[in-house]
């Protein structure tokens, strides 16, 4: 049986589909409740974590297999540090909500590389007890990013973010029991997403 940390909550998304907002959004409202909360994300803001970031800028190009790789070592530290880990901000009762984690290393580095490795790279890691997926159609996805007027990432592309969400299907389709999906429509206003996710959540 799969382990499953309580309180450990995943946004998952395309990109574009708005998961940092509804991220910052439950800290706040936790926050404000006085319930004890850590936001974070992965790519992480550690070592591994920023050079992660690099290579999605298209800074530094490596294979897919080597990106594959790489998430796995951040997510190994982001889940195991003792000193700001995961298990870490668990252990002291704080509600952790991270912006991606595994779900998206099996969406994303299942192309352009071969899935089953992908799975193994992560199969020790543990699930989480929620994971909220926004869920973007493509097109509007794209017209987001585009419209923020930055640098694409490698992976900001129709082609590719259309076989991304193939591969969350796929994905949500094997979770264990105890690992709860609560998928909400992100055509919705944010305001909506952000009231469907905190009743869903009972929070």
């Amino acid at each position: 049986m799969p382990e499953i940390l309580k309180n450990f909550w995943v946004l998952e998304g395309l990109d574009g589909a708005g998961t940092t907002t509804q991220l910052k959004n439950l800290e706040k409202y936790l926050d404000d409740k006085g319930t004890k909360v850590f936001r974070t994300a992965e790519p992480t803001v550690y070592e591994t974590g920023r050079f992660i970031r690099k290579v999605l800028g298209g800074e530094i190009k490596v294979p897919q297999s080597t990106i594959a790789y790489l998430f796995a070592a951040d997510r190994d530290n982001h889940i195991n540090n003792p000193e700001y880990g995961i298990k870490t901000h668990l252990e002291a009762g704080e509600i952790v909500i991270s912006d991606r984690y595994f779900f998206s290393s099996f969406a994303y580095q299942s192309i352009g590389f071969d899935g089953e490795t992908v799975k193994m790279l992560n199969s020790r890691f543990p699930y989480p007890e929620f994971v909220l997926y926004v869920d973007t159609p493509v097109e509007d996805c794209i017209s987001r990013i585009e419209g923020r007027g930055n640098e694409k990432e490698i992976y900001e592309k129709f082609d590719y973010q259309v076989k991304v969400r193939d591969n969350y299907e796929s994905i949500f389709s094997t979770l264990p029991t105890g690992c709860t999906l609560i998928r909400v429509d992100g055509r919705l206003t944010r305001e909506e997403i952000f009231k469907t996710l905190v009743r869903e959540l009972g929070i």
